[in-house]
């Protein structure tokens, strides 16, 4: 709305600069902003020199507004893309983790599983190994006892033979 009122009174000044008499004034003595009263001219023309130099300062304003807004524009753009990225990133981070954690537990699982089977292997053959042990300590009491028997047929005949 303040726009269009500044463009309002931008057009007005120009008709009544360009549409009256009076000569146009270069583009030097535009681009000049003087606060020292100009010579007695009339009310008239000091009053149209201090709102085209007003409208002037509105649209020096207007503009570095429009450069400030479109620099922090860009900078957000910038923030935005460089958090999408970082969004980005993270997801990726976090699936790699993920990854991990299921790769570190099925070898856990494998580890435990191999684990499990080398137990019943050993529990299996300690139970093999005391079996044979039962047999061992049978086979050396039939031993004993056959060598009694022998040792007591060796006497019976060598009773009979003397």
């Amino acid at each position: 709305m303040a726009y269009r009122a500044n463009q309002q009174l931008r057009e007005d000044i120009w008709d009544y600069r360009y549409t009256s008499a009076s000569a146009p004034l270069s583009d030097e003595d535009e681009k000049i902003v003087s606060f020292t009263r100009p010579p007695a001219k009339g009310h008239g023309t000091t009053a149209l020199t201090l709102m085209q130099q007003a409208a002037e300062m509105f649209e020096g304003m207007e503009n570095q507004a429009r450069e400030t807004e479109a620099r922090a524009q860009s900078l957000c753009k910038s923030a935005t893309e460089r958090l999408r990225l970082a969004e980005k990133q993270r997801d990726a981070s976090e699936r790699a983790r993920r990854e991990l954690i299921n790769e570190f537990n099925a070898r856990l699982e494998q580890m435990s599983k191999a684990m499990q089977q080398a137990e019943k292997r050993i529990v299996s053959a300690e139970d093999h190994a005391l079996a044979a042990e039962f047999r061992a300590q049978a086979a050396e009491a039939e031993l004993q006892k056959a060598n009694r028997e022998l040792a007591a047929i060796e006497d019976m005949i060598r009773k009979r033979l003397v």
